[in-house]
């Protein structure tokens, strides 16, 4: 993925300058699959993050998602949710050469293996403090990932099956749901924490109007492929003990095969047990359907 060494930054750099005045340093933050996101520090102390798009297929998209990261982000000022603010924002990449995003800096760090059970617990506590957001402007529906075009089994599954089961069932319609206001995108990836708290949620370029489900399924398949089914399991039960949820495995199945590439395209950048983690997942998540069909 691109880096700052890989990109030419100087000109989103001059066009922050303008913002929080002259820089006196530039961290390059890790993690960051769609974008090139970096640290600016001003003369005077303060401190940003600038968001370039500078990943394909998001660079192409990236004047709808960074408006609605920079649109999301001021509604959230009002709220309880420790989501960065907006600073400015160059969409169409016309002085910064790519999509761009300023927004403050939140404190704290991304911690991927924070997983023990207080840790689930203040992270079931924070979605569902997202979900109860009630949106004053217009949010877009959600949009599934699982296209059409993704439905071959992998080239490294080793249970074909229960890959065609999946796709089978995503041709079918989605349960009725109560629709909320959802991150799209939520992971440990795009949690900041600070002393042992929660101190932030990065990431709002694909906030949506959709299931509740789909967040937390989201969770619990980046928790998969980290740490296993287990751990996963033990985050959809803490969400449940939170708010009564009915769990959804169609939403699952959903973001399970989103997470695959359309054929011929590049993937996530997982290794070989990662993936078979993922598969693990899936067959999990098939099995607890066919029972839940009893």
């Amino acid at each position: 993925m691109p880096t700052a060494d890989d990109v030419e930054v100087a000109a989103a750099l001059d066009w922050a300058a303008e913002v929080i005045g002259p820089i006196h340093e530039v961290r390059e933050l890790a993690g960051g699959w769609t974008s090139t996101m970096l640290s600016l520090t001003s003369d005077k102390r303060e401190e940003v993050v600038l968001r370039l798009m500078t990943r394909e297929p998001w660079r192409s998209h990236g004047c709808g998602l960074t408006t609605r990261e920079r649109q999301i982000q001021k509604m959230l000022v009002d709220t309880p949710i420790p989501a960065p603010r907006s600073r400015a924002l160059d969409a169409d990449g016309r002085n910064c050469g790519y999509p761009a995003h300023l927004m403050s800096l939140l404190p704290g760090q991304v911690d991927v293996d924070r997983v023990d059970a207080t840790s689930l617990i203040r992270l079931a506590d924070l979605l569902a403090t997202i979900h109860d957001v009630k949106p004053t402007i217009d949010v877009r529906p959600y949009q599934s990932w699982a296209w059409e075009a993704k439905y071959t089994p992998p080239p490294w599954a080793t249970d074909q099956c229960v890959w065609e089961e999946a796709f089978a069932l995503l041709r079918t319609d989605p349960p009725k749901y109560r629709p909320c206001f959802i991150h799209r995108d939520f992971q440990l990836r795009n949690v900041l924490w600070s002393d042992g708290q929660v101190s932030g949620v990065v990431d709002w370029v694909e906030t949506s109007i959709g299931p509740a489900w789909l967040d937390v399924a989201h969770c619990c398949t980046n928790i998969a492929i980290g740490h296993g089914n287990d751990v996963a399991d033990a985050f959809a039960a803490t969400y449940i003990d939170r708010t009564g949820a009915e769990p959804q495995p169609y939403f699952e199945a959903m973001d399970i095969v989103g997470f695959l590439p359309p054929p011929g395209k590049e993937g996530f950048p997982f290794e070989v047990d990662e993936w078979l983690r993922l598969e693990e997942r899936l067959r999990s998540v098939m099995q607890r359907m066919e029972r839940m069909a009893l």
